[in-house]
């Protein structure tokens, strides 16, 4: 199949994509250390589903589709900026009260959690979008999309689940109780940080 001498470059362009810290990774880190293994890899599906979704739309032509139409655009950029926010507020006020009793991410629900923080990030999409336009040629066959699609989807599996249980060992535990005000202060600033800049950052 002609597509398989360009799936190393696409992997590659995916692995940094989803391993660089952003708002999934920072969710799935500060969870696994607070919540423990079940809820990060919770989480972490959700965050996966998010991102199947959207590559899967990317590779159908959605991504092109929302550039035509930009209030669908802006809508889906300040609802998730207005998701960061929220999360920034529950962080920091985890760590007002002392950190270990609300953590970063609600218990309740986290594939919910992890799935609504990726589906309001747009930015996911034309990442996925531009990653398809730039090395796939025009016509490409269904099944070589659906190729790509879950060989990424095998990579961020494997990223967004290994983070999950590297967060969760003893370790990264024992630190998150000795200085869960200061993460908790820390995740919130971030998330704040990365809501204003997807609220402030042009997309298109």
């Amino acid at each position: 199949m002609e597509i398989l001498p360009l799936l190393p470059p696409i992997l590659l362009a995916a692995l940094i994509a989803s391993a660089s810290p952003g708002p999934a990774t920072l969710a799935i880190a500060a969870t696994s250390m607070s919540r423990g293994a079940g809820a990060g890899l919770r989480l972490a599906a959700g965050v996966l589903t998010g991102s199947l979704i959207w590559s899967s739309a990317a590779a159908a032509g959605l991504a092109a589709l929302m550039l035509r139409h930009g209030w669908a655009v802006e809508l889906i950029r300040y609802a998730g900026a207005a998701y960061l926010f929220w999360l920034a507020f529950k962080s920091l006020r985890a760590a007002w009260r002392g950190g270990l009793t609300e953590g970063t991410v609600p218990a309740r629900h986290p594939f919910r959690r992890g799935l609504l923080l990726h589906l309001t990030n747009p930015k996911a999409i034309f990442f996925f979008g531009a990653l398809y336009a730039v090395i796939l040629s025009p016509g490409q066959s269904p099944a070589a999309l659906a190729l790509v699609v879950a060989a990424v989807g095998v990579q961020s599996a494997t990223v967004f689940l290994g983070y999950a249980l590297l967060f969760s060992r003893p370790g990264p535990m024992r630190l998150y109780r000795r200085g869960a005000r200061g993460i908790n202060a820390l995740a919130g600033v971030a998330f704040a940080g990365l809501g204003l800049r997807l609220l402030t950052s042009r997309l298109a």
